[in-house]
């Protein structure tokens, strides 16, 4: 989910496009560009999973989506970068000159709770983004891990089942108390109603995965994002009273058998101080694709 930095991965992280004659023009999108966007998203599906699935799920501009669709243009009209700026703000850029025009857009942004992506690309626009003496509430360095090859399932767990209503209350309280440890922040207290709207919706959606036991909640992951070309998983949580017996590996591997059927790429972000689930990622076949962080504001 990512405030990404180029096409291709290279030593230079821009294209120098810092000439006047060469300017870059901002301004919202719209629905008659949906497409264009789609296919310039598609160009690098997990870095851009997170805006790509929301725009297929509710459209280009809808109030679920928590924020607005930026496009950025050359002098030509063609799109040099995608920005959605809103409560998670996220950039997708060719150029230097597109990624820091949308930080000074984003600026006018009053609800902007935090910043991700790529990490580079991330403290750059943090540079155009912040006011004099502007510090971050929080700046949590992480890994994009991601898995294209075929996931091994050595064993089945019949009880793994897409959630129901039944079992709402148990996935929000614990998807609240992962926000509060990850972030600082707990989204029952910031935004209770919009929060269990959202995890409704998910629900509703069959993007989240549970194992449940005599009325305990075993294993559950969540379906983030969804494209054909990628998936983003988050959330993935084993009952503490549950860890080292393997139940997160076979759990997390019998989901990504499956999501491999209309997804290649399946892709999360972790904490990069969290040894326990990158050993548990590292096992299950992600590998770690690049360095990401975000930065969460005051």
């Amino acid at each position: 989910m990512a405030v990404t930095m180029m096409r291709h991965e290279s030593a230079t992280p821009f294209a120098e496009v810092s000439e006047p004659w060469q300017p870059t023009s901002i301004r919202e999108l719209t629905r008659s560009e949906e497409t264009e966007v789609i296919e310039f998203l598609a160009a690098r599906p997990i870095h851009t999973v997170f805006m790509a699935g929301l725009i297929q799920d509710h459209g280009l501009i809808s109030p679920r989506n928590r924020g607005s669709f930026y496009g950025a243009r050359n002098r030509s009209g063609q799109l040099e970068g995608v920005s959605l700026i809103g409560h998670v703000t996220l950039v997708e850029v060719h150029t230097e000159s597109a990624l820091t025009a949308f930080a000074r857009v984003a600026r006018n942004c009053q609800n902007t709770s935090l910043i991700r992506g790529e990490r580079q690309a991330t403290d750059t626009f943090w540079r155009y983004f912040a006011e004099e003496d502007q510090a971050p509430r929080l700046v949590c360095a992480e890994h994009l891990f991601e898995i294209k090859d075929e996931v091994v399932v050595e064993s089945k767990n019949d009880q793994l089942r897409l959630a129901t209503m039944s079992d709402l209350e148990s996935v929000i309280s614990i998807n609240a108390a992962m926000a509060l440890e990850e972030g600082g922040s707990n989204p029952l207290q910031t935004d209770p109603t919009g929060f269990r709207s959202r995890t409704i919706q998910r629900i509703e959606k069959g993007r989240v995965w549970v194992w449940v036991e005599d009325h305990r909640l075993i294993f559950k992951a969540d379906i983030v994002s969804q494209t054909p070309e990628a998936t983003y998983l988050e959330g993935i949580y084993v009952n503490p009273e549950e860890r080292g017996q393997g139940h997160g590996f076979q759990c997390l591997t019998q989901i990504c058998s499956i999501l491999q059927q209309s997804s290649p790429s399946i892709c999360l972000t972790v904490n990069e101080h969290n040894q326990p689930a990158i050993a548990l990622y590292t096992k299950a076949g992600f590998r770690q694709h690049s360095n990401y962080e975000t930065i969460y504001l005051r």
